[in-house]
């Protein structure tokens, strides 16, 4: 069965290297967010190279939805893997160019809020996917073939290295994994479920600023792991890990998994 997972590395975290001492470095938190499980897991890497989720995902073979960092773009791996892309970044490269060309940016965010809307209808109804793939054939497809139209006739009337080019280039070079969200009803339109689990991380790392060492940063990880996958079930951190603490010592190796906050 086809699932998607929402996949986002940007955050960073400073880590002292014990193989420089007093040399600061930075890494980086890889998060995978599989919506449909309720599961997240932070993973540290000192590396933001594309090696990094190629390693991860040498035996994937579902669906991975990202941002536009070219690294997903090549991934190879040994299954066969559907990459999304996220709306909701395409959205802000319009945002950001109103100031330069309010025009064509309006017009473009008016499409893409009409996508939005679409999908704020089936959650509201609450909706099966097969209804919501139903919807989004029926009413979010024409809107994107409209506008992948309007998209390609505008690239020739605008300056690359503007901030309407830039978007315009931003969105068509990703047009078919933007639109791939409407071929499954499990699908979302954006990755702004990783964007809400990642955003303590951000701000966590405005407070304390440093991991200590890449090890400290790995175990920081875990935590927010952990945390994260708590959120999104609706579960009480403290609870669970109370819970957790008092029963592990007992509870058999092999079933571990039990104990998540997702089960």
């Amino acid at each position: 069965m086809n699932h998607q997972s929402v996949f986002r590395d940007t955050h960073k975290s400073a880590a002292k290297s014990k193989r420089r001492k007093g040399k600061l470095h930075m890494g980086y938190h890889w998060v995978h967010h599989a919506p449909i499980e309720g599961l997240v897991l932070f993973k540290y890497n000192p590396s933001r190279s594309k090696k990094v989720p190629e390693a991860r995902l040498q035996e994937y073979n579902r669906t991975i939805q990202t941002d536009g960092y070219s690294g997903y773009l090549n991934l190879t791996t040994k299954g066969s893997i559907q990459l999304l892309a996220c709306m909701a970044h395409a959205r802000r490269y319009f945002e950001k160019a109103l100031d330069n060309d309010a025009s064509r940016a309006s017009y473009a965010l008016e499409q893409i809020q009409k996508l939005y809307a679409i999908e704020r209808k089936s959650r509201e109804r609450n909706v099966k996917p097969e209804t919501r793939l139903r919807y989004r054939k029926l009413y979010a497809v024409p809107i994107l073939t409209t506008l992948e139209v309007w998209l390609q006739q505008q690239t020739l009337q605008v300056l690359p290295k503007s901030g309407i080019g830039k978007a315009i280039s931003y969105t068509l070079k990703l047009c078919a994994k933007l639109v791939a969200y409407t071929s499954d009803g499990r699908y979302e339109i954006d990755n702004n479920r990783i964007e809400n689990t990642i955003r303590p991380l951000a701000l966590g790392r405005k407070n304390y600023l440093f991991a200590g060492s890449h090890n400290a940063a790995q175990k920081a990880a875990m935590l927010y792991s952990f945390f994260a996958t708590c959120k999104i079930n609706n579960i009480d951190p403290y609870t669970w890990l109370k819970d957790v603490l008092d029963r592990i010592q007992e509870h058999k190796a092999n079933k571990l998994v039990e104990l998540l906050p997702n089960n």
